[in-house]
């Protein structure tokens, strides 16, 4: 049996209604969900800040 969880990360909250909607579908999985409202929005960054943060929740997860 595979314990992994599906990670869904997001720089806001618009994440969440694609994890709802990946629930619906598989909703025996374990998911995670990191919304990274602390630093948003993304749209101002830089490609190189994008990068560097994404990273960072890939440890995380």
């Amino acid at each position: 049996m595979d314990t992994r969880s599906i990670g869904f990360m997001d720089s806001g909250v618009g994440g969440l209604t694609v994890m709802r909607e990946a629930q619906k579908e598989i909703p025996n999985e374990n998911m995670i969900y990191f919304g990274d409202e602390l630093r948003l929005p993304y749209g101002e960054k830089t490609i190189e800040e994008i990068q560097k943060y994404s990273i960072q929740i890939s440890k995380f997860f």
